[in-house]
């Protein structure tokens, strides 16, 4: 039994607890998930592939919910590959900081929780990429902060707005256990999407979720890093997806479903699939929205 703790928080009594399998789910909640879309997807999977690859990972709602059995895992969030890297490798280290996050904040009153917010929010943007203690803020401010967004400002600073929750779980230790677990497989990367699918061959499977080609000028959500996913990414998307499919790799994409993407992906099958939009200002513009599946099987 080991005591851990974060500077000005309380100390926490931490025991190893019998491994425990259960199927792993996304630990963090991601704007964009695909979680809610598992269910249309199914008939769109090919039935059987070699290795996985994932380059825009997010939540990595598809990875948990295929679960293959050799796969490559790639953002271009630093942190957030961090985080993944510290659940593979160092999961205990990381439960005991949650523990102690967890129990000082449900210890405060509404107030408290929101300057706690504020305070750790700048923690952690000055901590460097790689630290074990940004790893457990990142989760603890996504599932804290406001609608579970992974927001970026043009500086790099994560500047999501504290979030209303009555005493938010903030984490399920059984879960991480799990998806550490599932993860030890997995070859993590930090790199652009076109890098991370390069060693991709004949018979593997991508599934690629970029940032969306906008609804309308006003509707682009491309902050989830201090860069902009631009059009012209998007055309760099569009070439890698003819490269791979050359090398005879099947894949997967997901889009908003707008004439700029049916036009990028004209040369490959179309589908559409619909999707629940929360994240928006104006509560009357959610609701279920057509979404662009595109495959190259």
């Amino acid at each position: 039994m080991r005591k851990v703790g974060l500077p000005d928080q309380q100390l926490v009594m931490f025991e190893n607890l019998p491994e425990v399998r259960i199927k792993p789910e996304p630990f963090l909640k991601w704007a964009g998930g695909k979680g809610q879309l598992l269910t249309q997807f199914a008939a769109l999977f090919p039935k059987n592939f070699n290795c996985y690859f994932e380059p825009f990972l997010g939540s990595g709602a598809v990875f948990f919910h295929l679960r293959p059995h050799k796969a490559i895992l790639n953002d271009v969030n630093p942190s957030l590959i961090a985080a993944y890297r510290h659940i593979q490798t160092q999961p205990d280290e990381l439960i005991i900081i949650l523990y102690s996050l967890r129990q000082n904040y449900h210890s405060q009153s509404s107030q408290e929780q929101e300057r706690t917010y504020y305070r750790l929010r700048a923690r952690y943007n000055g901590l460097p990429s790689g630290s074990l203690e940004k790893s457990a803020l990142l989760i603890f401010l996504n599932k804290t902060g406001y609608n579970g967004l992974y927001r970026e400002s043009k500086k790099g600073g994560f500047n999501v707005p504290f979030g209303r929750y009555d005493n938010p779980s903030i984490f399920d230790e059984n879960n991480l256990r799990a998806v550490s677990q599932e993860l030890q497989n997995v070859t993590l990367l930090n790199t652009g999407f076109k890098e991370a699918v390069t060693t991709a061959q004949e018979g593997d499977f991508i599934y690629f979720d970029p940032p969306y080609v906008p609804l309308s000028k006003t509707a682009s959500f491309t902050s989830y890093t201090s860069q902009d996913f631009s059009l012209a990414d998007q055309l760099t998307l569009a070439g890698t997806l003819n490269e791979v499919t050359a090398r005879g790799v099947l894949f997967m994409l997901s889009n908003a479903a707008t004439d700029t993407a049916r036009d990028l992906y004209k040369n490959f099958n179309q589908h559409e699939v619909m999707a629940s939009r929360a994240i928006n200002s104006n509560p009357n513009s959610r609701g279920k929205i057509a979404e662009l599946v595109v495959t190259n099987y």
